[in-house]
């Protein structure tokens, strides 16, 4: 077996081959990060071999570095391992107590560690490709809480403008409100303006929901307004709302890409009452392939909610704390998928209630759902069975 280990930055890899009897095959060399590197490296595996069955390529998780590398290797047919740098990081500390590391010296590791026999799942195609859904829905996840900032903006510059009109509308992020303050972005100007236009221009965003007689409450309000005059904030306030409905628009455009690659999985996972379509895609998207863990515990850790645990000779910790070292989107979709499973389905709710009435705070209580949640979809996900309600 021939274990080659690559150490991957932004414009070089550092890479060392290997063994199964521990003979240097190539000594540590660098390949630059693009075309010319990358059929060097190729060209270097297969003088070896032409059985790639017999090799074993590993290299870190570093972010989008590797994407690049990674798709190559595997459309070359290599079996590609994507390790973990936090286990890189500890196989190195248990080989020897010198702090060097340097990036020849974590190429060298890496393939020592595809040497031990660890248990690692291989990068198939399938995986490959499930990184688009991750970065779709990661993608998505900073563009809703981009908009979400922008959202507090406009709070603050109505009540700046026309505080008056929040107690008016049922919330000022509706279409027809945006449209409205979009072309009369203050107090003064919505008092100004012709009772035609002010009553035409919501209810055509809206669809005819307001009419003539909201219109002049609105505009009575705005000429009884304690709002400020500010060029300079309603100029912002204009801008703010176009940002937003860009912004909106390209949410809905990546929520399609999103959904057509779920259409082609088929995915058990919605029908689970209370996991909508945004969070179950989410939680799919960070898991990825289900084959590469062994057990729902390992999803657990992965997403950060598995719980620390410090014993040391008579010191044992008296409580535990979650680890929170996993994956920050897939702990977020988890806890928030969670909380409407424990409101739609019988069985989830009355295990918090369980939770709760063992004097655990709520959100301790919903901790341990998800991690029952989790033991739920890992069974569904293997399975390829929908879920099934209790009676």
């Amino acid at each position: 077996m021939i274990y080659i280990g690559i150490d991957v930055a932004k414009d070089k890899h550092d890479c060392f081959i290997t063994n199964s009897e521990g003979e240097v095959l190539f000594n540590a060399f660098t390949i630059p990060n693009n075309a010319d590197g990358f059929h060097d490296l190729f060209q270097k595996i297969s003088s070896l071999t032409n059985d790639f069955s017999n090799v074993k390529v590993g290299l870190e998780a570093t972010g989008h570095y590797n994407y690049n590398l990674l798709g190559f290797l595997i459309d070359k047919g290599l079996p590609t391992f994507v390790i973990n740098p936090l286990h890189t990081n500890l196989f190195r500390k248990s080989l020897s107590l010198r702090q060097t590391k340097t990036d020849k010296v974590d190429a060298h590791t890496i393939a020592l560690m595809m040497m031990s026999g660890v248990n690692l799942q291989s990068y198939s195609n399938t995986s490959y490709h499930n990184e688009e859904l991750k970065s779709l829905t990661r993608y998505r996840f900073d563009k809703v809480q981009e908009r979400a900032k922008l959202k507090t903006s406009i709070s603050r510059l109505v009540n700046i403008l026309f505080p008056e009109l929040e107690k008016l509308v049922p919330s000022l992020h509706m279409v027809s409100i945006y449209a409205l303050l979009a072309e009369f972005p203050s107090s003064a100007q919505i008092a100004s303006c012709h009772l035609t236009r002010l009553t035409n221009l919501p209810a055509n965003a809206s669809k005819g929901h307001y009419n003539k007689e909201k219109a002049i409450e609105i505009r009575n309000a705005a000429k009884h307004s304690i709002g400020s005059n500010m060029p300079a904030k309603s100029l912002e306030l204009k801008h703010t709302i176009r940002l937003i409905q860009e912004l909106t628009s390209e949410i809905d455009e990546i929520e399609c890409s999103i959904k057509s690659i779920m259409d082609e999985i088929r995915s058990p996972i919605l029908s689970i009452p209370g996991i909508n379509y945004r969070m179950g895609v989410m939680i799919i998207a960070e898991i990825g392939d289900f084959n590469r863990f062994s057990s729902p515990d390992k999803i657990l850790a992965y997403a950060g909610l598995s719980p620390s645990t410090y014993q040391s000779g008579q010191l044992d910790g008296c409580y535990s704390h979650m680890e929170k070292r996993g994956s920050r989107y897939l702990r977020y979709a988890l806890f928030n998928a969670t909380k409407f499973v424990c409101i739609w389905d019988n069985q989830f709710s009355a295990y918090l209630a369980k939770k709760r009435s063992e004097g655990k705070h709520y959100n301790v209580a919903i901790s341990h759902a998800a991690k029952k949640l989790v033991r739920v979809i890992y069974q569904l996900e293997k399975s390829g069975q929908l879920y099934h309600r209790a009676a």
